[in-house]
């Protein structure tokens, strides 16, 4: 089976992610795409969230810091998963993504406006995410479910940003 490397990036901030309602798959799920040629995953997490939603972010490692200074390194991401896609619209062949997954928080001075509800992106708190039901749509025509991998992740991204906020 044909495999691609892609990126996920949970951005946080007072206690609310970005998600985007995905209308193919009808769930919401965060800011990411494909990891492009000479891109590392960090690169290409920044890339895909400040393309898709116009906020530029920074990673925020949740693994252990260490002090050499070669070889180089960068943040690991916080899980790795592995999807299955199925035959899509574009006619592609069903394939993998093994998607390396980051918590990430806009940068200081960032924009924090979301494109418009017409492009399916909207602040979910962390009561709506806590309280398990499914999510309305930025048009409110409607709702949709929240996949508990995302569910997850996105609480513990919140968490992670609000630790660093509180260590600030």
């Amino acid at each position: 089976m044909e495999r691609h490397f892609t990126v996920s990036g949970f951005v946080s901030q007072s206690g609310k992610t970005a998600l985007h309602f995905h209308g193919i798959a009808n769930l919401w799920l965060p800011p990411g795409g494909h990891v492009e040629v000479d891109e590392d995953p960090i690169q290409a997490v920044q890339r895909e969230v400040l393309e898709e939603t116009e906020i530029a972010v920074e990673v925020v490692s949740t693994g252990r810091a260490y002090a050499w200074a070669e070889p180089g390194r960068i943040a690991p991401p916080v899980t790795i998963g592995v999807y299955n896609i199925p035959d899509d619209s574009h006619q592609r062949e069903p394939h993998q993504h093994i998607d390396f997954v980051y918590f990430t928080r806009p940068v200081a001075g960032a924009n924090l406006e979301l494109p418009e509800a017409a492009e399916g992106w909207r602040w979910v708190s962390e009561d709506e995410l806590r309280a398990g039901a499914p999510i309305a749509l930025p048009d409110g025509n409607g709702e949709a479910a929240v996949p508990e991998d995302v569910r997850t992740l996105a609480l513990d991204a919140i968490g992670a940003v609000r630790a660093l906020e509180v260590g600030a």
